[in-house]
């Protein structure tokens, strides 16, 4: 059976707790030199201050926090009532504008005329068109590129809403083990996963790969009407929403008796996967996560065949930074929380991916996903 989190309903996340990381965020921008950060609706948005606009729209909707100074938000008149009511609300400043006014124009009063500010990734171009336009001596940068580990240490609280979602993916991977394979479509597989994650607290269901026989090979595989076959090796990764946080999780299962050659391939996944996790300690290279486990694949004579980076980052979204990718020097530190997903990918016949989530603590790192990496055998 899986390892259950302990979490059940997570205690709301509170005015304080987001003060704390407005505070930090401000922290950061004065390290690297910015004026301040410029939050649109998305993930940022929603850490910073528990703020979920109910429809993102051509609207602009951005909170400030300068380097230095008080954090603002401006939105639509008519969505006020809602960011009033946001679980951060008390720690900015609201103000609004109405339609027929220049949005822009109010914007650009809460910024530095002549300040360097990072931006959403997810922030509209119009909208920073918009902002340039007003503000000619300004600039801009991604929040990726600037502030690349603002949400990437988690807090306790976060760690048990990223273990719960794990759970759930964990047990709808335990019940998928039920369900026939042969003879029905990946399509039919897929929405068997899709209820699951639902059945077990996914609010939202992000991807369901069902990649049979040679589709495996395509790590990112579109589901399709392929029907899937008895001697179909199979690559299941699934994932979504839970509590607000993100699982992310991938078995390969066989449906009947594999070959040697399957056999044998598989067990390289799951020995350069088990080693990738061993190399789990605070103060190393992203990157040397990607090294370890990449070694087994090439050693084993595959190298040519693992064809994507190890890991990425998990949490509000499912794919962000940190990266386990060679280049990537940051350090690990306590608190990330990212996947380590090896493969090996065999064109025109099959493929084989192993994937956990995986926690840092002060001397290793800790599984988010419990279920066995041996080869399932399913029907």
């Amino acid at each position: 059976m899986t390892e259950q989190s302990s979490i059940a309903d997570p205690v709301p996340f509170t005015a304080d707790d987001f003060a704390l990381r407005q505070q930090r965020a401000a922290r950061a921008a004065q390290d690297v030199g910015l004026a301040g950060l410029l939050l649109t609706p998305g993930p940022d948005l929603l850490y910073l201050t528990g703020y979920a606009p109910v429809a993102i729209t051509e609207r602009i909707t951005m909170l400030v926090i300068p380097s230095e100074g008080e954090p603002a938000m401006i939105v639509p008149k008519l969505e006020r009532p809602d960011a009033e009511n946001a679980p951060g609300a008390s720690t900015f400043q609201l103000l609004d504008w109405t339609d027929g006014s220049d949005p822009y124009e109010a914007a650009s009063k809460l910024l530095d005329a002549t300040g360097r500010y990072a931006v959403s990734d997810s922030a509209w171009a119009m909208h920073l068109l918009g902002l340039q336009d007003q503000l000619a001596a300004s600039s801009f940068v991604a929040m990726t590129t600037a502030l690349p580990m603002l949400r990437a240490i988690k807090d306790s609280d976060e760690v048990e809403r990223l273990a719960a979602a794990g759970a759930a993916a964990d047990q709808t991977y335990e019940e998928i083990l039920k369900v026939r394979f042969a003879g029905r479509s990946e399509t039919e597989v897929a929405a068997d996963l899709a209820a699951l994650l639902r059945q077990f607290g996914h609010s939202q269901v992000d991807f369901t790969v069902v990649g049979s026989g040679p589709n495996g090979a395509n790590p990112h595989h579109e589901i399709g009407d392929r029907i899937i076959e008895n001697g179909d090796m199979v690559v299941l990764d699934f994932g979504g929403l839970k509590h607000g946080y993100g699982s992310d999780t991938t078995r390969t299962v066989h449906v009947g008796e594999p070959s040697e050659e399957e056999r044998e391939v598989h067990d390289v996944v799951r020995e350069a996967q088990q080693a990738g996790f061993d190399a789990v300690q605070p103060g190393i290279e992203c990157q040397e996560i990607d090294r370890v486990a990449r070694a087994v694949i090439t050693e084993a004579g595959y190298g040519d065949y693992f064809i994507h980076r190890t890991g990425h980052g998990i949490g509000l979204t499912t794919h962000e930074p940190p990266y386990m990718v060679e280049g990537e020097t940051r350090l690990i530190q306590p608190g990330m929380c990212f996947s380590i997903e090896p493969g090996i990918y065999l064109p025109g016949r099959f493929g084989v991916r192993i994937e956990d989530i995986v926690t840092v603590t002060e001397d290793g790192g800790r599984r988010l996903n419990q279920t066995p990496r041996e080869m399932a055998i399913v029907e």
